[in-house]
């Protein structure tokens, strides 16, 4: 018996419109990403943010005539935190706040949102798992941690205070509160406190 082929996943974010976070403005929010970093300047993380963050904020500024030196700054920036901080993140990729980015290089983040007080690590990769659907990337919920090398592609859900442990692959959605490590990932253990918060919860 052949498995069932799953459907296509919805369309990605346009990146037409300011994604940044609602209820706190630019520099409130650069500030928080400044103290989420351990205020060093140097942060690869944090830079990678700024940029972002200016990437989803110059899409408020209309006419578009008037958004287009903005528009030149931002795209020469993100080659450059590519080039220089290893880190590959769009701006149409929604991302929460308190969003930590630790240590350098190897990050390709291509999913199709980013929730609040998550962690990621040096050489995570986030994406898709075959070109036959582009739109299947991985939402990864609030609270996550993510070890260094982790693999996350697919249209799948990464719930909320899970923990994907160092050199994972994951192709399936991972339940709130589990902890996942292996090639592929399996489920290795729970987050007691976060398992219980989310009893109950709306699916």
């Amino acid at each position: 018996m052949t498995q069932a082929r799953r459907p296509p996943a919805p369309p990605l974010p346009k990146g037409d419109r300011n994604a940044n976070p609602q209820g706190i403005g630019f520099w409130s929010l650069v500030a928080e990403d400044f103290r989420t970093h351990d205020r060093d300047w140097s942060a690869q993380g944090f830079w990678t943010l700024f940029w972002h963050r200016f990437g989803n904020w110059r899409m408020s500024v209309r006419p578009k005539i008037l958004r287009m030196p903005l528009t030149l700054i931002y795209r020469f920036m993100f080659k450059s935190c590519e080039i220089f901080c290893g880190m590959k993140l769009s701006y149409n990729v929604p991302v929460g706040r308190r969003v930590r980015l630790d240590h350098f290089g190897g990050m390709i983040l291509g999913a199709r949102s980013i929730g609040s007080d998550v962690i990621l690590r040096q050489n995570t990769t986030l994406g898709i798992n075959s070109p036959q659907d582009l739109n299947a990337k991985p939402t990864i919920g609030d609270g996550v941690q993510v070890g260094a090398g982790a693999v996350i592609v697919g249209n799948i859900t990464i719930g909320k205070g899970a923990i994907v442990g160092a050199n994972a692959v994951v192709t399936r959605d991972v339940a709130p509160g589990t902890i996942v490590g292996g090639v592929p990932a399996r489920v290795i253990g729970t987050v007691a406190g976060v398992v219980a918060e989310t009893v109950g919860e709306e699916p």
